[in-house]
């Protein structure tokens, strides 16, 4: 009866130079074969504690706290700019199970920037939101979007204060028209008005009042 050798199955030579060198503590920088690399602490094989992590590809860096593998705890992400090879900071603030969580500020590449609480790594919770074109929105979020009790104030001064939902006006609320002497309160519903109120408010004041006030009724 002939005999049948299996060939024995072969396990790659890091396996075992990783076994031996079990990373717990704080180390030199550790490359992985991507080129990515790590200075800082381990624990059980799995960076914990503080430390700093380099991507080689996006050249993204992240420095602050680590636990059991992931970013969680305090610290700040940046990027590579790829004209001035500078870092450019994209988050600093909270971290949990690898997502923004907590409070945090964030700088968009556009110029904008959200400085607030965040949830999954969603805006969440309370934060302000300064917008490219000047406007300013400070308020409650709710999984990215403005949605609560909120005042969105636009470049020329005039301003919403009231409810939102799904990141647009809707509830009671009451539009500032600063620029016309004018107050809106009502009710809305998807960013527009359904009903409400419109009378003079600050209209001696304002810089471009309308022709004629509005007739008490």
């Amino acid at each position: 009866m002939p005999i049948v050798k299996y060939p024995r199955a072969t396990e790659p030579l890091w396996h075992e130079w990783d076994r031996k060198a079990q990373k717990c503590g704080l180390r030199h920088t550790v490359y992985a074969v991507n080129g990515d690399h790590y200075t800082g602490e381990w624990l059980d094989n799995l960076k914990h504690g503080k430390g700093t992590q380099v991507w080689k590809r996006s050249g993204a860096i992240y420095s602050g706290d680590w636990k059991f593998g992931k970013r969680d705890g305090y610290g700040s992400y940046s990027i590579l700019d790829p004209i001035t090879k500078e870092y450019k900071k994209v988050y600093t603030g909270w971290w949990k199970n690898d997502k923004k969580c907590g409070y945090g500020v964030t700088f968009y590449p556009s110029g904008e920037r959200y400085d607030g609480e965040w949830s999954d790594g969603l805006r969440s919770g309370w934060g302000r939101m300064y917008y490219r074109d000047g406007s300013i929105y400070e308020g409650h979020w709710l999984e990215d979007r403005p949605g609560g009790q909120g005042m969105l104030r636009l470049p020329n001064e005039n301003r919403y204060e009231g409810g939102w939902k799904d990141g647009k006006k809707h509830g009671p609320g009451k539009f500032f028209y600063l620029d016309k002497g004018q107050l809106f309160e009502g009710t809305w519903a998807a960013d527009i008005p359904k009903c409400g109120i419109l009378i003079d408010f600050g209209r001696v004041e304002a810089p471009a009042p309308t022709q004629y006030p509005i007739p008490k009724v």
